[in-house]
């Protein structure tokens, strides 16, 4: 009777240790996913080619990411900034300058932009109500802070609470060109930082890729 109480003892302890041992895998294991998960979407740019970082910096964003919930971010994950195919906003804003992709900018900045059409950076512009309400509506409805685009998602983290009149007032954009001469946007080619098509050759697909640089000359 000793005897079969001690097996019974011995077994319970062997599968009690064979649990605890898998739990610690599983969760090794599921903690391994989670950062990966989080590392892939706040850490990956469209335009991101090297993917360096260090250990240290990897912890601090796991710890920071890891407090949130993962659902939160759940609709997060499209690659590129969709193509303009707002027809009005194409006819009314596309004759004078690229029409940039709302993503660029949070509402609040749309908002004020449509709003002072009288003076839309030292000039007036005439544009009826019906087709200025199509394109605000557009607007508001696809910027920035409603995208799963991650340069969207990084653009709303760098402004914090900013609703900047000009995408070349937008930090992460700044931090984006920070290396490149300044007199590149002197070309007349070019112009200024505001010219995105200049260089980016793929940029009326939403697509900023460095592989798709082309400074002209």
């Amino acid at each position: 009777m000793n005897v079969m109480k001690k097996w019974i003892i011995f077994g319970v302890a062997f599968v009690l240790v064979i649990n605890g041992a898998f739990c610690i895998a599983w969760a090794d294991h599921e903690e391994h996913k989670e950062w990966r998960w989080y590392e892939k979407i706040f850490d990956w740019d469209d335009d991101d080619n090297d993917g360096n970082d260090d250990d240290h910096n990897k912890g601090k964003k796991r710890r920071r990411y890891q407090k949130r919930d993962r659902n939160d971010f759940k609709h997060y994950g499209k690659r590129y900034l969709t193509p303009v195919n707002n027809p009005t906003y194409i006819e009314e804003c596309g004759d004078c300058h690229f029409t940039y992709q709302p993503e660029l900018l949070p509402s609040g900045s749309w908002e004020k932009i449509i709003a002072g059409l009288d003076d839309h950076f030292g000039e007036e512009l005439e544009i009826d109500t019906e087709s200025k309400n199509v394109i605000l509506g557009y607007l508001i409805a696809n910027s920035a802070e409603k995208s799963s685009a991650k340069r969207a998602v990084k653009i709303m983290r760098s402004l914090g609470n900013r609703t900047p009149m000009r995408i070349t007032e937008i930090p992460y954009i700044l931090k984006k060109h920070d290396e490149v001469d300044p007199n590149v946007f002197k070309n007349k080619s070019i112009g200024s930082l505001s010219n995105c098509q200049a260089c980016h050759t793929t940029v009326e697909k939403g697509i900023y890729k460095d592989d798709h640089v082309v400074i002209p000359r």
